[in-house]
């Protein structure tokens, strides 16, 4: 049987693990589903149609699930998705998606989410990301895997944030980030390739070398986007696998990019 404190709340149709925990005074509605080893924390609400993994962390007073947050919304049946090992932090507020999208709001795996974090209608996040304290992921915001965003920052609704790459404190995110690069200041402005963090993933010299071409042709050499992208394109010649599969991701995001890109 799941370990549920006396004082929770848990709708008898709800699906949970055996291995479940389930702490004092969360309530967990009929449409949940819960993997194993996942642990709810103390006054958590848990409710809409809500299927959480194995082995999340979910800390005390967070709403998870509940309807979104959008004036159209009628009331239809939609989703959230978590994923496994997340750590999701005190306060933090998940919403389910529209149909507006896909219907579904997605979170991967292996995710560590700081406390206050909200993550609107149809947010999709990746792996392995970081997402510290208060930032605020507006409707329909894509993030990439790898990628962090910095305390107290705001992100625009629609904005994609690519894969590796880094926010700063405080940001206010309202066009595209780039994979691996660095953005910060007020108005956000592309600062570096993400060196420090690509570095701690494993990404050889070479790589390395080649996402700073990248970085040159696109943020530096002052052409248009369409000559970036058309030089990108040609250093594909003579790379190897890795960095023809990193150049690419870059290519494939920008070929999707929908509201500009902070450059």
């Amino acid at each position: 049987m799941a370990q549920i404190h006396p004082t929770a709340i848990v709708d008898p149709k709800a699906q949970l693990d055996d291995t479940v925990q389930i702490g004092p005074y969360a309530v967990i509605g009929p449409e949940v589903r819960i993997g194993a080893g996942t642990r709810i924390g103390p006054h958590t609400v848990v409710e809409g149609k809500t299927t959480i993994g194995r082995d999340n962390v979910i800390f005390q007073f967070a709403s998870i699930g509940a309807m979104p947050q959008d004036m159209s919304h009628g009331g239809e049946v939609t989703e959230l998705v978590i994923g496994d090992r997340n750590t999701i932090r005190e306060f933090c507020t998940f919403n389910t998606g529209t149909f507006k999208e896909q219907g579904v709001t997605r979170v991967g795996s292996d995710n560590w989410i700081m406390a206050y974090v909200h993550l609107a209608h149809d947010v999709v996040v990746g792996d392995h990301c970081v997402l510290a304290n208060n930032a605020t992921l507006a409707g329909h915001v894509h993030v990439g895997d790898w990628a962090t965003i910095g305390g107290l920052t705001g992100v625009h609704q629609f904005v994609h944030v690519g894969a590796h790459a880094m926010i700063g404190f405080q940001g206010h995110v309202a066009q595209d980030v780039a994979p691996y690069m660095t953005v910060d200041g007020n108005p956000l402005t592309v600062r570096a390739v993400n060196l420090t963090g690509l570095r701690r993933r494993g990404f050889s010299n070479d790589r390395l070398g080649v996402i700073r071409q990248i970085h040159k042709l696109l943020f530096r050499d002052g052409t248009t986007l369409e000559q970036s992208v058309a030089n990108i394109e040609a250093l594909k010649q003579g790379q190897d696998a890795e960095s023809i599969r990193d150049i690419q991701v870059m290519l494939d995001f920008l070929a999707g990019a929908k509201r500009g890109l902070v450059r």
